[in-house]
């Protein structure tokens, strides 16, 4: 049950104090945080792998199968096929972190804000990865412009991450204290991801030029999912409920027991 979770003894490491309303409790108590952890992590790697074949195979083949009704505007069809397959690799994601979460947040609150999260982040960097190699600017410069555009495309795309913090923070926000930073939280996990991809491509001369392409493509989407999972499980572990969500002990109360003594 949920209140066995959210109201630990003290073997947890949460005092009695916290327990009359003087100390929020942790979200996550101290007994179940690598559990939790391990969970989590786990759940969100086998989430990325099952929506994102999903959501491949679903892409591959709805554009083939154009309805009569879109046949004369293919493109339209197309752009909903992608929101589709982008819709399904979300939701298979969010639902895999929803099943570890449940006991302590809300499951559906969690699957639905995080699977929107995702859809809108998605979009946004999408229409901005677009956007950048029509500006005048860009196409001016003497020097390399695809690298200026690939850079700003990656810092657009990771500031679009923050459309997934908002989203989710805005399910949980309500019960848990402090938690305006989570917003930033998915744009500090894709620049860490940006980064690793980066030190991994200084590498790629080390790596045979057979298996090079397999290799950088399983270590990038592996890394990935890995730090998907293990800095938002950190994060939750850090978390503690918001007082009106605690037992309180009146004064009545205990005066009356006092006298009773």
């Amino acid at each position: 049950m949920q209140t066995d979770f959210n109201y630990p003894d003290d073997r947890d490491g949460v005092s009695s104090t916290t327990k009359t309303g003087k100390r929020p409790l942790l979200l996550i108590p101290r007994s179940q945080r690598r559990c939790f952890s391990v969970e989590f992590t786990l759940m969100t790697i086998l989430g990325w792998i099952i929506g994102g074949v999903a959501s491949i195979f679903l892409e591959s083949n709805l554009p083939a199968n154009i309805p009569p009704v879109f046949a004369p505007q293919p493109q339209i069809w197309l752009i909903l096929a992608t929101n589709l397959s982008t819709s399904l690799f979300a939701m298979i994601f969010a639902i895999s972190q929803g099943l570890v979460i449940s006991p302590y947040l809300s499951f559906w609150r969690w699957t639905l804000t995080t699977t929107f999260g995702w859809l809108i982040f998605l979009n946004v960097a999408q229409a901005w990865t677009n956007y950048l190699p029509s500006l005048t600017i860009l196409q001016s410069l003497s020097t390399e412009p695809m690298v200026v555009i690939g850079i700003l495309s990656t810092i657009t795309y990771n500031l679009a991450a923050i459309w997934l913090g908002l989203l989710q923070w805005l399910g949980f926000r309500n019960r848990v204290t402090a938690s305006w930073w989570w917003i930033l939280l998915p744009s500090g996990i894709f620049f860490t991801i940006s980064i690793f991809m980066w030190l991994v491509s200084l590498l790629q001369e080390f790596i045979p030029e057979v298996y090079r392409t397999q290799i950088l493509y399983l270590s990038g989407q592996g890394f990935t999912a890995l730090i998907l999972g293990v800095i938002p499980a950190i994060a939750l572990c850090n978390f503690k409920i918001k007082p009106k969500g605690m037992p309180k002990i009146s004064h009545s109360s205990s005066k009356g027991r006092s006298k009773q003594g």
